[in-house]
């Protein structure tokens, strides 16, 4: 396929795709050398070895999960014109956004209820790059709320029609890729220790 032909909207929505997907190889490579410096740092005297990660950690991701498969529902919901489903399940996904950022915020202060903070002489290594990693992922979660945001209102404002499905198309790829970040940085936590 030829990259260079076809409309203008067509080569517009081929390069916002191709931005997202350069942002997103960005922030794999962002997060990839954080958990490289965490391995390196896993040799050191202070390293802890028994940490266990909160519990509330668990349950946001069973959160993001849920959320991610609502996204997925509500775009299908927009491609088979069923609108009002659609931003029932987007502003699902919104709630279950806040939530996971909620339950985080718990887990941060389980983390430092046990002693351990992000600096400081009651820090660890271990855990301040469980605070670091995490914290940048709320991060990237509220810009995806952002976005998240923008679609249901364009949803509510009736753009998703007639195959224009881009901008709900970006929102979720970017969702999804938020909720495959977290999971591998869960499994890294609780296997890597």
């Amino acid at each position: 396929m030829d990259l260079t032909q076809g409309t203008i909207k067509e080569k517009q929505g081929r390069a916002k795709k191709m931005m997202l997907w350069f942002g997103i190889v960005s922030l794999l490579m962002t997060f990839a050398g954080w958990t490289s410096a965490y391995i390196v740092s896993s040799t050191r005297e202070d390293w802890l070895s028994d940490f266990s990660l909160p519990t509330e950690f668990y349950v946001s991701t069973s959160i993001l999960i849920i959320s991610s498969l609502t996204y997925i529902l509500a775009k299908k919901a927009v491609k088979t014109e069923k609108h009002s489903l659609a931003t029932i399940l987007l502003s699902a996904t919104l709630l279950m956004g806040f939530a996971f950022i909620f339950f985080q915020v718990k887990g941060f202060s389980s983390i430092t209820s046990q002693g351990f903070y992000f600096t400081g002489e009651t820090s660890s290594v271990t855990t301040s790059y469980i605070f670091l990693i995490a914290a940048v992922h709320i991060l990237h979660v509220i810009a995806g709320i952002i976005s998240l945001i923008v679609v249901l209102i364009n949803q509510l404002r009736g753009k998703y029609k007639n195959g224009n499905t881009l901008g709900i198309e970006l929102g979720a790829t970017f969702w999804h890729f938020l909720d495959l970040l977290w999971l591998y940085l869960m499994l890294f936590f609780y296997f890597f220790k």
